[in-house]
């Protein structure tokens, strides 16, 4: 293996260790006597290639400690990074060195590895930690907090060198007040033998550890400040709002344990939950708008994370990534308080060094990467529940939902069936798709789909209400079990799922009366003309357009539209063409078609009643459902796609 191999090698290795390296954070380089490869702003140490360290001139990195600066930290710092840029090799132009560049050059050995481990961290954001430090690695250098950029690296420098000229040896450890851990090494190999050491030390003087075991919580409550959440985050629902909560958390979101989270411990923890985060203790819509909007007036900032008294942790983004990302990073902060906890207990990062981090230009860089990661697809701002979504007209439904930037609940009484479309639809768009198995006959089940969807995303912009059941029989040969169940899967259950899907929905609008939402009924084709011989079906689906223009009726004045699409038959699809239970084999079975004698016949015989000459597929009821979420001026109607097989009057 070659040394930048060895570099990949274990920047991937430590980036992809989540007690080492959150977001994507964490620096690692590679040097020879002339040149320097350092991780690229922008790329994350988990994935990392030899394409994604920028190759530097280390003549030209030296050369900048020979100028003089301006006086203003703005100034100055734009001049060293504008140094930095010109350090850079031929044929690296597109690249931006880590600000921490200076820092490795300054290492005389080959491998330097930065990374903020929690566990080291909960003694560098102690109040005995530099005492500490010292006690357990008595070779070791500590530096204080400080600016970061160029003011760190010349304490950075000056500490080298004294080092070196007390000791007579080059340093391979540094540890920096609220900022991580430096471990350099001539190998590879030997970085590893220094990080187990180190780590393994630290972890026997731990006592106090953090409980992250679950606990029972007002998850109802958690449901109804979510979407209040989200839409004041961003009005026009361009946001994400992550609900976490365990026993930790919880101590976390009591008065006392805030006052131990509330100030930042790290530029990584400001860079993605901000500078503060908000706790609230009164749930009501106007408590919360009005707590929000006072934060951030005071602040300049939206928070990130909410505390909610006894209830848990509400993480904030624009996307669904950069909530997580922001919950990730605040669950690091609460397990670097407690391990704190064991050296004297937490000791922030002071309110003028996190001015400065707040205004610095290198940490807006790195929170507008993560921004620029945000989905640019119409839908992109939608959260979306498809029932029955693990298969047929459901999944197609779900897959180009999330093929335009929508997160996508695929809610399903098939629970292996809706885990494995989800995750195919999350690999194959890049969208967020999670299962939820629901009984969709169940109140309860619905209720808690519902539930669960906004404390995934943080609210609810359209709901397909696609799940749906056929049961084909003439008078003589239905019974009232098999009516029941079309009517309470086919009706009974479109009424349960639309009354707590516009609850949520209706709680968004508070904020923004200008929001709109959408509730679409898959109906069918039988719900425009009766059906021989499947009454109970054509009857359940009539019955679902006159819920549509009920409901379409009743919701105008909150924004959420209420429509149906009518599909024709989609022969390709399981419903039809399931060999045992398919309504081609149940057709055949029920004489509907006269002088059919095979499965063949039956689809034949509905291929010809369609004047475009085959069945409905998915793609032609998705432009529908397009059309209706895009348009702003219709609800209570039901849209046809039939091929001309039924027309409306």
């Amino acid at each position: 293996m070659t040394n930048l191999e060895s570099l990949v090698e274990f920047s991937n290795r430590y980036g992809s260790d989540t007690s080492f390296v959150l977001a994507g954070g964490g620096n690692t380089s590679y040097k020879t006597a002339d040149k320097l490869w350092v991780k690229g702003s922008g790329t994350a140490l988990s994935t990392i290639s030899e394409e994604g360290f920028v190759r530097m001139n280390r003549e030209l990195l030296s050369n900048i400690w020979n100028v003089e600066y301006s006086s203003d930290p703005d100034k100055r710092e734009a001049e060293v990074l504008s140094a930095l840029m010109n350090a850079k090799d031929e044929g690296e132009e597109n690249k931006r060195p880590s600000v921490e560049t200076l820092f490795h050059d300054l290492f005389s050995q080959s491998f330097v590895l930065h990374v903020h481990p929690s566990v080291v961290n909960g003694v560098l954001c102690s109040k005995n930690g530099k005492e500490t430090i010292r006690k357990m690695f008595p070779d070791s250098i500590w530096l204080d907090a400080c600016e970061p950029g160029y003011v760190m690296a010349s304490a950075f420098r000056k500490a080298l060198i004294k080092y070196k000229r007390t000791t007579g040896k080059d340093a391979e450890l540094v540890f920096h007040q609220n900022h991580g851990v430096f471990f350099v090494a001539e190998t590879s190999k030997k970085l590893d033998v220094l990080v187990k050491k180190v780590i393994g030390k630290i972890k026997s003087q731990i006592k106090v550890k953090p409980d992250f075991s679950d606990v029972k919580t007002d998850l109802d409550s958690a449901a109804a400040i979510a979407p209040i959440l989200r839409m004041l985050y961003d009005k026009d629902g361009y946001a994400r709002v992550v609900f976490k909560s365990n026993k930790q958390i919880l101590y976390f979101a009591s008065r006392e344990g805030f006052k131990k989270i509330k100030r930042p411990l790290s530029p990584d923890h400001i860079v993605y939950c901000k500078a503060e985060p908000l706790y609230i203790s009164d749930f009501s819509p106007s408590a919360i708008i009005l707590k929000f909007n006072d934060f951030k007036s005071a602040h300049g900032f939206a928070p990130k994370i909410v505390f909610a008294e006894n209830i848990g942790m509400f993480a904030l983004g624009n996307t669904f990534k950069e909530a997580n990302t922001a919950s990730d990073l605040m669950f690091d902060a609460m397990t670097v308080v407690t391990y704190a906890e064991n050296f004297g207990g937490v000791l922030p990062m002071s309110k003028k060094l996190t001015d400065f981090i707040v205004n610095w230009e290198v940490e807006k860089y790195r929170s507008g990467v993560s921004l620029k990661a945000n989905n640019t697809h119409p839908f992109s701002s939608k959260i979306s529940i498809v029932t029955g979504g693990a298969q047929g007209f459901g999944e197609g439904i779900a897959r180009f939902l999330a093929g335009k930037g929508a997160n996508v609940i695929i809610a399903d009484i098939n629970s292996e069936g809706a885990a494995k479309t989800a995750k195919d639809i999350s690999k194959t768009t890049g969208s967020s798709a999670s299962p939820i198995t629901v009984n969709i006959a169940d109140e309860e089940s619905v209720r808690l789909m519902v539930r669960q969807t906004v404390l995934t995303y943080g609210g609810l912009d359209i709901f397909v209400n696609n799940a749906g059941i056929v049961r084909a029989g003439s008078l003589e040969e239905m019974t009232r079990k098999n009516f029941d169940l079309v009517t309470s899967i086919n009706y009974t259950a479109y009424f349960m799922c639309v009354k707590y899907a516009s609850a949520v929905m209706k709680l968004q609008r508070i904020v923004n009366p200008a929001y709109m939402s959408d509730i679409i009924e898959i109906n069918s084709k039988s719900g425009l003309t009766g059906s021989n011989k499947n009454f109970a079906y054509a009857g359940s689906k009539f019955g679902g357009l006159g819920l549509t223009q009920s409901f379409a009726l009743e919701l105008a004045p909150f924004g959420i539209k209420v429509n149906a699409v009518c599909p024709g038959n989609f022969l390709d699809g399981p419903l039809w063409s399931d060999p045992v239970k398919g309504l081609f084999v149940q057709y055949l079975n029920a004489g509907k078609v006269p002088g059919a004698k095979t499965v063949a016949d039956v689809k034949k015989y509905y291929e010809s009643k369609v004047p475009l000459g085959r069945g409905c597929l998915p793609d032609d009821l998705n432009r529908a459902v397009q059309y209706i979420i895009e348009q702003k001026y219709e609800t209570g109607q039901a849209v046809p796609v039939t091929g001309g097989q039924e027309m409306l009057n």
